[in-house]
């Protein structure tokens, strides 16, 4: 069975997967998957540095994340063009690599901040949204990536409203409490999926 784990920016959704991890639960996380179809080598880096020239290419012919995250976030037209040949990409590997996690344990999480957005949901059983306050979203993002709070509220824009994505979910974990309080709804959730 496949659990599709979701939650807007800086809700802690791999904070969540590390404490299903620590019950013996395989996790992928789709952010991961999209690093990896884009470095160097890949037919989608390629794509990419065609379609938006050498300015979104470090030196070291790695993709400059930064500068493809202001281009896109400034032209909805570009981010749809980079969905477009990176999302069917990703959900190949994610489906390479939960078959893989599968074998080792009783379920799998699909871990993707736009689970819901991009389809993703179409590959799973259940879905769990993290959710924490937006006040909270905010000043976790803008402490842990070094952005700008400018930045942090174009990629709130282009992920579901929070009240969309809650109606969504078949189950929700609220992680604006202590690291127990976490726990224990991941060990309620752990027990249920368990028992299917």
């Amino acid at each position: 069975m496949i659990i599709g784990l979701t939650g807007g920016i800086g809700s802690g959704k791999s904070t969540v997967a590390r404490a299903f991890e620590s019950l013996g639960i395989g996790w992928i996380d789709a952010d991961d998957v999209a690093r990896e179809i884009v470095e160097p080598g890949e037919p989608a880096l390629s794509a990419i540095i065609n379609y938006f020239g050498q300015r979104v290419a470090k030196t070291d012919g790695t993709l400059d994340r930064a500068a493809l995250r202001s281009l896109i976030f400034e032209d909805p037209s570009k981010r749809q063009w980079l969905e477009a040949v990176t999302h069917p990409r990703i959900r190949e590997r994610l489906l390479q690599h939960l078959t893989r996690l599968s074998g080792h344990s009783p379920y799998v999480l699909l871990v993707s901040p736009l689970l819901f957005e991009s389809g993703q949901d179409a590959l799973v059983a259940r879905s769990i949204v993290v959710d924490v306050p937006p006040d909270m979203q905010l000043s976790r993002t803008l402490a842990r990536d070094g952005v700008s709070a400018k930045q942090v509220h174009a990629i709130l824009a282009a992920q579901l409203p929070r009240e969309e994505r809650l109606a969504k979910a078949d189950d929700v974990i609220d992680n604006s409490g202590n690291h127990a309080h976490l726990m224990e709804q991941v060990e309620r959730l752990d027990r249920a999926y368990r028992n299917g």
